[in-house]
């Protein structure tokens, strides 16, 4: 084992001495002040990449800090935009989220105003990435197809090929197996149509988890290895371990556990190297597990709890479930019931938190799933002519048979004959058009009137992305406790009354609603048509409904019956809206903002409008309203966010 460990050893070390010296050249060249300044920023740049961006994470950050200080000193932004941006890949290997997305985000910003197009698509994909990694895969989903359209508006296959291979990557989460791979060689073989092999890296490594997952052991390791031997070349230790690892895997599905073993300290060592502390937590349980298999449970004992720590230290939740209940299993074994019972306790608690955001993925992938459905509206669409159609045919032939019997006795008849089926025709006609006005009426109380404008005309609706997009959602406070003591009838009156009154005040404003949640109202405003004053009439329509509740419970309270209270919030940015369902379909819309909007309501109080700071600083200028700031509040799953009360000054 120490020898193979050494050979590996020997061999990255080769790997690296052999870009040594290009390195050297370009460090000379970046300390070199009498060159050109943008040469300089540029051989930096270049130095990251192929230095210490695959290795060093830390130093990487340290340089691109400087990169971009340097960049703005100079006003070279392209400079700037490729710091931030490897500096958010860097957050991202290291597990450390917020800092990522907040870096890509101020990338992208940069490279816009640019007109930096394939950068802004890297950046995109790179988001999605972030976004997959959290499994929210709606958001990763609106990132993808954004990239997608710049790469291939430019022809770059690298994008193209890294697109598809992360569909690959969904379909393999949902147990698509035959679709997932049909993406992965989509990717493979837009790089092979390049001669871009060394690209196919990542892609051979997800077939291999693939053929993995389905317990196909040969094909599963001809991947990892096609995967080891193109990283090795590229001198890429993220693959490398990622290849490693595979093989250690399926080495230990089979029951070889002594090679599984040699394979992740191999593993280990790289992971160490480039400071990735994720895949050190990842291969400690890993090892944990096969030490107790093979009954070496002190063993298995030192590496769950240095799994423990590792995945504690970064708040991952599922390593720390894991690396529990495997504490859990060896501190049984030896009998040690007192240390078995703490990490039982641990086990339950972390598998708890775990619940609760899987409750959320499986919500995200039920929208993914009615999205793949949409299409689907194309054959509602058309069954609805075909059923129309036959109707006009029926009535067709009842009109010509009625014809007849009038031809029959035609000479008896003439007058009345032709009045007769002069009055038909006219009141077939009417009901044509009765029954078209129906159908028109339906869909238009379905969906907002752009939308089935296009659904008639081209037989489908496309999802669309909007960027500033005003989303409301209310709640009656206490509603299960009350509405126990009033009939269902009454029940129902009550909410169906404080809705009607909301559809005509969103109406009024020019809001669409989108749909109720039992006790809950949605709308928003800005969608599908935007319009630069749709923040504030989504404003004007809360007040309002606020207003009216306020209203009704100042009646009820007079009339000595129970009122619901009402608590209402609104954030502001970008969302994805079309078409769900296949039978009872409806527009909807999704995005961080809805989840967002939610946390506005649940974080409000009773008669006040809660809004976000962004929605705030949307509309802070307009004289009509009045601010007041509640600070940071802590909301679920977000954390602590500034909110504030507005209202008409």
């Amino acid at each position: 084992m120490k020898r193979k460990t050494l050979f590996l050893l020997l061999l990255l070390i080769a790997f690296n001495i052999k870009g040594q010296h290009h390195l050297d050249s370009l460090w000379a060249v970046w300390k070199n002040p009498s060159i050109e300044d943008t040469m300089r920023a540029l051989a930096l740049m270049d130095y990251i990449w192929k230095g210490p961006l695959n290795n060093q994470p830390d130093s990487a950050i340290l340089l691109n800090q400087e990169l971009y200080e340097f960049s703005h000193q100079i006003g070279f932004l392209r400079g700037k935009v490729d710091a931030m941006e490897q500096n958010g890949y860097m957050y991202f290997r290291l597990g450390k989220y917020p800092q990522a997305l907040e870096s890509y985000n101020h990338a992208l910003r940069l490279s816009d105003s640019i007109d930096y197009q394939l950068r802004s698509a890297d950046i995109l994909l790179k988001t999605g990435y972030l976004y997959h990694e959290n499994e929210d895969i709606i958001k990763a989903l609106y990132f993808y197809e954004k990239c997608l359209k710049i790469y291939q508006e430019l022809d770059d296959n690298f994008g193209i090929s890294a697109v598809y291979n992360e569909y690959g990557s969904i379909y393999k989460a949902k147990g698509e197996y035959q679709k997932s791979l049909e993406y992965y060689f989509k990717s493979i073989a837009v790089n092979n149509e390049y001669n871009d092999e060394s690209g196919n890296a990542s892609m051979y490594n997800n077939i291999g988890d693939l053929y993995f997952i389905q317990e196909k052991h040969t094909q599963s390791i001809t991947y990892f290895q096609k995967a080891l031997a193109l990283s090795e070349q590229a001198n890429d230790l993220m693959g490398v371990s990622a290849a490693l690892t595979g093989i250690a895997n399926v080495y230990a599905q089979r029951g070889e556990y002594d090679y599984a073993l040699e394979q992740l300290k191999k593993c280990q060592l790289i992971n160490e190297q480039i400071g990735y502390t994720l895949g050190i937590s990842n291969i400690l349980i890993d090892m944990g597990d096969i030490y107790m298999e093979q009954k070496r449970f002190t063993k298995a004992i030192s590496s769950y709890e240095e799994g423990f720590r590792l995945a504690k230290d970064l708040g991952d939740i599922g390593n720390q479930e894991s690396s529990s209940d495997g504490l859990f299993k060896a501190y049984r074994a030896i009998g040690n019931q007192k240390e078995a019972l703490n990490y039982l306790e641990n086990k339950i608690y972390f598998n708890d938190s775990l619940k609760s955001e899987e409750t959320a993925i499986r919500l995200q992938q039920l929208e993914f799933k009615r999205q793949v459905q949409a299409d689907s509206l194309i054959q509602i669409e058309k069954d609805l002519k075909v059923e129309m159609y036959h109707q006009a045919v029926m009535r067709t032939k009842d009109r010509n048979r009625n014809l007849a019997i009038g031809f029959g006795i035609f000479f008896l008849f003439v007058s009345g004959g032709l009045y007769s089926r002069w009055s038909y025709i006219k009141k077939s006609k009417a009901i044509l058009q009765k029954e078209k006005d129906r159908s028109e009426n339906l869909l238009l109380n379905i969906l907002p009137e752009e939308i089935a404008e296009e659904l008639k005309e081209k037989g489908e609706a496309e999802a669309r992305d909007f960027e500033l997009v005003s989303i409301l959602f209310t709640d009656f406070k206490g509603f299960t406790q009350k509405s126990e003591h009033l009939t269902a009838k009454e029940l129902i009156e009550e909410i169906n009354e404080c809705f009607i009154a909301f559809d005509h005040i969103c109406g009024k404003y020019g809001i669409e609603k989108i749909k109720t949640i039992g006790d809950a109202y949605m709308a928003a405003g800005g969608v599908p048509v935007y319009s630069k004053s749709s923040t504030k009439n989504t404003i004007l329509a809360a007040i309002e409904m606020q207003d009216f509740v306020s209203e009704r419970i100042k009646v009820k309270q007079a009339q000595n019956k129970l009122a619901f209270e009402m608590r209402l919030g609104i954030h502001t940015g970008p969302v994805v809206a079309g078409i769900v369902g296949v039978k009872k379909f409806q527009y909807d819309i999704w995005g961080d903002t809805v989840n967002t909007a939610a946390r506005m309501e649940s974080s409000g109080e009773i008669g006040m409008v809660n809004i976000s700071q962004y929605t705030y600083e949307l509309i802070k200028d307009e004289s009509q309203f009045q601010f007041t700031s509640r600070g940071k509040i802590q909301a679920k799953g977000k954390g602590e966010m500034e909110m504030w009360f507005v209202k008409k000054a």
